[in-house]
C-alpha cells in the first residue's frame, strides 16, 4: 500500500509540470519561551473588589495625581501654621496669657460668691482683645525690621521668606482691627482708652519717623510702661469691673505691679544681648550696643536679685498681706537659678546662642511669677 501512495503522489507531481514538492522546505517554528527570572517582579496588593473591579489606567493615573495634591497642600496648611505660631512671638503671647489669667484668677479667688457662667463670656473675650493687641505689636515690629531680624533672628517667618510682607500685613491689621472691635463692644471707655494708648506706644515703637526703639530710654520706656504697668493695672480694674466691685488696690496686686515694672525693665535691658551685631550695622543703638553683653547681663541680673530679695523681704515684714510659706521659698528658688543661669552665660563667653538662651529663660521666670501670684 505504500508503493502505492509513493506512486500516486509522483504521479501528481509529473501531471502539475514545473511545480516541485521539497519536504526541507517546512522547518519547526522556534517559540520564545519566557523563563522563570521574568516573573520574578513583585506585583501590587490588590483587595477582591480590585480584582472584579480592576480601576482603568487613566483613573488610577489621575487618583494618584489627586492623592498626591491633598498631601502637598496639607504640607503647605502646617508650614503655615507653624510660620504664623513662630511669627506671633510665642514668648510674649504666653507671658500675655499667663498675665491675664493670674491676674483675673486673684480676683475671682477672692470673690468666689461673684462669679457668674456671664462673667466667662466677657473674660475670654477681653482675653482675645489683649492677644490680639499683643500680636499686632509684635507683627507691626517683624514687618518694619525685616532687614535686622536677617541678621540678628532669620529664623522669623518674614525674614525667612516662609510669610511674606502683603500676609503679614494682612495678619497685623487683622489681629489690630479684631482688637479694637472687641474692646469698643466688651470694653467701657475707659478700658478702651488704656488699650488704645497701649496700641499707640507699640506703634511709636517701631513706626517710622517716630522709631522710639533707636532711643534706648524712651524703649525700654515703652516695654515697662506696656508690659509692667498697663497690663497689671487694665486686668486688675477689668477683673473687679465685671463683678461689679469698684477698684482698689491691695497689697498683692501692688506687689506684682511694682515687682513685674522692674521685670520689664529687665527684659527691655537684656532683649537685645544676642541682637548686637544687627543694631550696630543698622545703626540702632540699645544698652547692649553701649555697654556690652557681659557689663548689661550682669546689670540686668542684679536689678532682677534686688527684686527678689525685696519679695521675699516684704514676705517677712508683712505676714498679714502675704502668705510666708509661698512667697519666700519660691522667690529664693528663682533667685538660685537666676544666679546659675548668670554663671553659664559667663562661662559660655557671652555667644548669641547661650545670650538668646538667658534671655528666653528669664521669660520662664516672668511666667513662674504670675503662676505663684494668685496663692501668695
Amino acid at each position: 500500500m505504500a508503493s502505492c501512495l509513493l506512486r500516486t503522489v509522483a504521479a501528481a507531481a509529473a501531471a502539475g509540470g514545473s511545480q516541485s514538492f521539497d519536504p526541507t522546505s517546512y522547518r519547526k517554528r522556534k517559540i520564545a519561551v519566557k523563563t522563570l527570572k521574568s516573573f520574578q517582579t513583585p506585583l501590587p496588593y490588590c483587595s477582591p473588589s480590585h480584582l472584579l473591579n480592576p480601576p482603568l489606567p487613566e483613573v488610577r493615573s489621575q487618583a494618584m495625581a489627586n492623592g498626591g495634591g491633598e498631601e502637598t497642600k496639607s504640607q503647605e496648611i502646617w508650614d503655615f501654621a507653624r510660620a504664623l505660631w513662630t511669627f506671633l512671638r510665642p514668648h510674649t503671647f504666653y507671658g500675655t496669657l499667663v498675665a491675664s489669667c493670674s491676674l483675673a484668677g486673684r480676683v475671682w479667688i477672692e470673690n468666689p460668691n461673684l462669679m457668674k457662667w456671664s462673667i466667662l463670656t466677657r473674660a475670654l473675650s477681653g482675653l482675645v482683645e489683649l492677644l490680639c493687641g499683643n500680636s499686632y505689636i509684635v507683627g507691626i515690629n517683624q514687618i518694619y525690621d525685616v532687614e535686622i531680624d536677617k541678621v540678628n533672628k532669620p529664623f522669623l517667618p518674614i525674614a525667612a521668606g516662609k510669610i511674606t510682607s502683603k500676609q503679614a500685613w494682612v495678619l497685623t491689621t487683622s489681629f489690630l482691627a479684631i482688637g479694637l472691635c472687641t474692646a469698643t463692644f466688651n470694653s467701657g471707655p475707659f478700658l478702651s482708652s488704656l488699650y488704645c494708648f497701649a496700641l499707640l506706644l507699640g506703634t511709636l515703637y517701631t513706626v517710622p519717623p517716630f522709631r522710639l526703639k533707636r532711643f534706648p530710654i524712651a524703649a525700654f520706656l515703652c516695654i515697662v510702661l506696656v508690659r509692667g504697668f498697663l497690663v497689671n493695672f487694665g486686668v486688675h480694674y477689668a477683673s473687679r469691673s465685671v463683678l461689679g466691685l469698684p477698684f482698689q488696690w491691695s497689697p498683692p496686686v501692688i506687689f506684682i505691679t511694682t515687682f513685674v515694672t522692674f521685670f520689664g525693665l529687665v527684659i527691655a535691658l537684656t532683649k537685645d544681648l544676642s541682637d548686637i551685631e544687627g543694631d550696630r550695622r543698622y545703626k540702632i543703638t540699645t544698652f547692649a550696643t553701649k555697654l556690652g553683653v557681659r557689663r548689661l547681663a550682669f546689670f540686668g541680673s542684679g536689678i532682677l536679685l534686688l527684686n527678689y530679695v525685696a519679695a521675699i523681704l516684704a514676705a517677712i515684714y508683712m505676714p498679714q498681706a502675704f502668705r510666708p510659706t509661698i512667697l519666700i521659698p519660691t522667690h529664693t528658688i528663682m533667685a538660685i537659678s537666676l544666679i546659675f543661669q548668670t554663671i553659664a552665660l559667663d562661662q559660655a563667653k557671652y555667644t548669641k546662642e547661650a545670650a538668646s538662651s538667658f534671655y528666653m529663660f528669664l521669660w520662664k521666670l516672668f511666667y513662674a511669677e504670675y503662676l505663684v501670684f494668685p496663692f501668695i
